[in-house]
């Protein structure tokens, strides 16, 4: 007997742009929980999402760059996509109301064509590190940013991974007790705690609390001469 084919199901008819923020607490929230919460928070705001074919359909949702658990953000976007066309300030509003505390829905907005990820090209991060002694974070970033590569490793998914953790940082400013970055988004993603990890191997003498507080204050596109970062909803990606 052949086997049934799965229902297939219609397009979305409307696609939408979601800003959202991990805060306090909420920064511990991995990407996995995350998806898991939104998902129901979706379910409680009666948001009618479109669903996958196939035989495990799953709601239309795309996450782009998501920052790793334990790091805040003010920065961090996915895009839905929907079987009835809806106000995207009243999206807004039943997410919030649906979502757990700390994980705080921004702003919605109609897609415009074209994908997200290509919208997201750079990300603004702030790093604190408490107690860290300020003239070794210093020296330390200085023989970095001198260098034209820094190699570091990162146990992921696929195993033990070698990333170059200089030639994505864009620019880089050590003040008091932290940093701020601007990194570029390569392929595979470098993250901070790379260029953490990089700092100490450039210099054995500085010692890094762990763990960092990591907050990425904006992403978007990226413009590698100036260093800003545009905000997606508004500025198309260079081609």
């Amino acid at each position: 007997m052949a086997r049934q084919q799965p229902e297939q199901q219609a397009p979305p008819v409307q696609r939408l742009r979601i800003r959202y923020a991990k805060r306090g607490r909420a920064r511990f929230t991995s990407s996995r929980d995350f998806s898991r919460a939104f998902e129901r928070a979706l379910r409680r705001a009666e948001v009618p999402m479109a669903y996958s074919s196939g035989f495990s359909p799953h709601p239309r949702i795309s996450y782009a760059n998501a920052a790793p658990t334990g790091a805040a953000s003010e920065a961090e976007y996915c895009e839905i996509g929907l079987t009835t066309p809806c106000d995207a300030d009243r999206v807004r509003d039943a997410l919030n109301a649906a979502l757990p505390s700390g994980l705080d829905v921004v702003e919605v907005w109609e897609a415009p064509t074209g994908a997200l990820a290509d919208r997201l090209t750079g990300s603004h991060w702030s790093v604190r590190l408490p107690g860290a002694d300020p003239d070794e974070l210093a020296a330390a970033l200085a023989t970095f940013l001198g260098r034209t590569e820094v190699e570091v490793q990162r146990m992921t998914k696929n195993g033990l991974r070698t990333f170059d953790a200089r030639g994505c940082v864009v620019s880089a400013t050590a003040s008091g007790d932290g940093l701020d970055l601007v990194m570029h988004h390569t392929t595979p993603l470098v993250r901070p705690d790379d260029v953490l990890t990089a700092l100490v191997a450039v210099r054995e003498s500085l010692v890094l609390p762990d763990p960092p507080v990591l907050t990425r204050l904006s992403q978007g596109v990226l413009d590698p001469g100036s260093g800003e970062i545009a905000d997606p909803r508004h500025h198309a990606a260079s081609v």
